[in-house]
């Protein structure tokens, strides 16, 4: 059972993160955007959506951090495991509780806004589902666990578990002697990265960054006097009659 849940699973689901995209870059590019509905509703957008965001960069870094940076390596470079553990619990929670904030304004506003309730598809309710069960699971372990609980140290048993599946040379008993909740979230991760490549989240990947390096648009003045403009059909009619006349 161990080795389904561990090693195939996590396989099965980077299969499909990378086949989903490839077949919905092939077969639906139309659909690849962000479905903004912000002309429909921005007040409450405007705040959520930063909040979401910058939380959900903050959380990236960290599992990046904590996952793919061995202790051996945090360790030569001078940083005691006190220090690391105490930064990652505070850092955590603290983009944790932006990313929740900001979640629970965005899935209001599915609900209490008429109009974007009704542009509200069935996959953007199962992707708001599933963020919000990664995100419970996150700060359960996070603060429950780590911050008012004994602690843990996933980075001598998850992190090399992790990685150990992109070397492929994962080791599933690693994670049989975690907590739960730990359990849960790892799982839950792959099973997020399975069902990324269904959702609104493929525009993160057409972020406009070439804007950063995009030459200048430059505008140029029209230099001289200024053309005459059309007569109105008013004004045509109204000379035309006049000339008639006379």
């Amino acid at each position: 059972m161990s080795t389904f849940v561990w090693i195939v699973v996590p396989y099965a689901c980077l299969a499909v993160f990378v086949l989903g995209h490839v077949w919905r870059w092939r077969h639906d590019q139309f659909g690849w955007t962000t479905h903004t509905s912000q002309l429909l509703e921005s007040r409450i957008l405007r705040l959520g959506s930063p909040l979401f965001h910058l939380g959900a960069f903050g959380v990236i870094a960290g599992h990046a951090m904590g996952l793919l940076v061995p202790a051996s390596l945090t360790a030569k470079i001078g940083i005691s495991e006190h220090f690391y553990h105490a930064t990652a619990v505070w850092g955590g929670t603290v983009t944790g509780v932006m990313l929740v904030a900001g979640l629970a304004l965005l899935i209001a506003r599915r609900f209490v806004n008429g109009r974007v309730r009704r542009v509200t598809t069935t996959m953007d309710k199962v992707l708001y589902v599933a963020l919000a069960a990664m995100v419970v699971l996150g700060m359960t372990a996070t603060v429950g666990t780590n911050l008012l609980g004994e602690g843990y140290d996933y980075r001598e048993t998850i992190a090399v578990w992790f990685r150990g599946v992109f070397w492929f040379s994962p080791e599933p008993h690693l994670m049989t002697g975690a907590p739960l909740v730990y359990q849960l979230h790892a799982i839950g991760g792959f099973l997020f990265l399975a069902l990324w490549p269904f959702t609104r989240l493929v525009h993160v990947w057409s972020a406009p960054l070439a804007y950063l390096w995009r030459p200048y648009v430059v505008y140029r003045g029209r230099r001289g006097k200024p053309a005459t403009p059309a007569p109105t059909p008013a004004t045509v009619r109204e000379r035309t009659l006049h000339d008639t006349r006379h």
